[in-house]
């Protein structure tokens, strides 16, 4: 079954209605050819998730390389480094990331509808955006020990943790423009050079780190100095890709005055982007700092920690087949193509549920082992052990939401889904840990109980979501959405046209 053609003016700027109902009409297929369209998404669709679960691995890695070899320099380095990096990561990476996330949407469906040109608008849009927004949050950074010592942390510990955010400021700056650039190429299905790239520079990271710590004797301030090494390196190579490379030469056609009308577009998802994702990760930070008031904060702190890490490493798996989804639905509804995009949905479902139980039931037989991998205290093993199987089911429901949030992303539903997770995480989440913790005495596996709570409410409510959308509604606002982005730089239809709609053929994913 081949795709609906987008050629002329009409098609870009026409009447939606017609467009979308002749779209839905030349959808019905008989049942070979739906069984060929479900595995040729399935195969498309783990084209983009594999490569972006090996990126979002790599880059999370850079941070955990550099706090490692800070443990290595003893117990204050270590534990300055950490309070550090989470601190790093609740004002400021977390922003930025949210942000960022608001491309998914505009140069998806940009993509999808082949106003090609409107991607390199977009993206400049974003970069101006964060690296604006990194101004203020840089100030933040600046006086992390001042903040944390207010709130009564350890001063040593506060002191080393601002040492190393201070001299980490230049890498607040290059991680907006290293998502931005993900996600300008993620929604052109172009995965493997970002990959690559991440690749190198978390391969270089430890011999950089080696270098700066020891070597020249930088301590705790060269392994800050490290994180902003790798992560310029990853934007440079990133942008050299961009700027010389064939695939990109629709979508960047250099820096245009265009960018600098029309901002609203770009912020009326960002902000949305941003609360969405902070609210999310900010709960999670929320549980570890309630565990140090458990009765045996020590155990409870240490379980917790390696519980949250343990998640966040197996979230990197739904967070690549999020990515994926969420490019494939922008795409096919800014193309009009809304049973598409919804079969696009049906099938990272599936994969999300087959995923899920697997990696449930590997957590559950693995419970015995884990802790050992963190531990060396036979409490902390018998612990982490308990814990496990809470862990599992939390994984399997983070997982299926993360996928959901995907598709919420393509269709630019960032506003509903920041008022989800809110409810979500601080009605539920929070006060039902704090319930359970303290009140019915269960402890850390209490809090644990609370996330639970909060991620069936999110992904309940993201079901029901969901199963009410009018997809071929969700396709017209996708088109009207690229319509008003060309309209909002004096371009006409015909002028749009022009950038290569029809000579251009889009590439498949690399």
């Amino acid at each position: 079954m081949e795709r609906e053609e987008i050629s002329g003016p009409e098609s870009a700027y026409g009447d939606g209605n017609r467009r979308i109902s002749h779209v839905v009409g030349s959808e019905a297929c008989q049942e070979g050819h739906c069984r060929s369209d479900v595995i040729g998404e399935a195969k498309r669709q783990l084209g983009l998730a594999g490569p972006l679960i090996v990126v979002s691995i790599l880059q999370n890695s850079i941070q955990l390389i550099s706090v490692m070899f800070n443990g290595h320099l003893g117990e204050l380095p270590l534990s300055s480094a950490s309070l550090a990096t989470s601190f790093a990561s609740v004002t400021g990476f977390s922003f930025l990331l949210g942000m960022a996330s608001a491309l998914e949407t505009l140069c998806g469906q940009a993509y999808g509808a082949k106003h090609y040109h409107l991607l390199g608008i977009h993206l400049q849009r974003a970069v101006l955006t964060l690296l604006s927004l990194s101004i203020p949050l840089s100030v933040i950074w600046f006086y992390t020990s001042t903040i944390l010592i207010s709130l009564h942390q350890d001063h040593e510990i506060s002191t080393g943790a601002g040492t190393f955010n201070r001299w980490m400021i230049p890498s607040l700056f290059a991680f907006g423009l290293l998502q931005s650039l993900n996600r300008f190429l993620q929604t052109q299905n172009i995965v493997f050079p970002m990959m690559i790239s991440s690749g190198v520079t978390a391969l270089l990271h430890p011999i950089v780190c080696w270098l700066l710590v020891y070597k020249f004797g930088l301590r705790i301030k060269g392994a800050a100095l490290a994180n902003n090494i790798s992560y310029w390196s990853n934007v440079i190579l990133l942008s050299i890709y961009v700027k010389f490379s064939a695939a990109c030469r629709h979508t960047w056609t250099g820096f245009s005055k265009d960018a600098l009308h029309d901002f609203f577009s770009f912020i009326r998802l960002a902000i949305p982007s941003a609360v969405m994702i902070c609210f999310e990760y900010w709960s999670f930070e929320t549980v570890v700092l309630l565990s140090g008031l458990l009765t045996n904060p020590k155990l409870e702190t240490s379980v917790l920690s390696i519980s949250v890490n343990t998640m966040w490493m197996v979230y990197m798996i739904s967070v690549g087949l999020g990515g994926a989804l969420s490019t494939r639905v922008s795409n096919e509804l800014g193309a009009g193509q809304p049973q598409r995009a919804r079969l696009a949905l049906v099938v990272a479902v599936v994969v999300a549920l087959s995923e899920g139980v697997f990696v449930g039931i590997v957590t559950i037989l693995a419970r015995h082992v884990w802790g050992t991998l963190f531990s060396n205290e036979k409490e902390v093993i018998r612990y982490v052990a308990k814990i496990m199987p809470l862990l599992a089911l939390s994984d399997f429901l983070d997982g299926f939401q993360c996928v959901l949030s995907g598709a919420a992303r393509g269709c630019g539903w960032q506003k509903l889904c920041a008022f989800i997770n809110l409810g979500a995480y601080y009605v539920v989440a929070i006060p039902s840990a704090v319930l359970f913790a303290f009140f019915f005495r269960i402890g850390g596996m209490g809090l644990w109980m609370g996330i639970i709570c909060g991620l069936s409410v999110q992904v309940m409510a993201l079901v029901i979501v969901i199963a009410c959308t009018n997809w071929d509604k969700e396709a017209m606002k996708a088109v009207r959405r690229v319509q008003e982005a060309g309209r909002a730089i004096g371009m006409e239809p015909e002028s749009l046209l022009s950038k290569g709609t029809e000579t251009y053929q889009p590439p498949a994913p690399t």
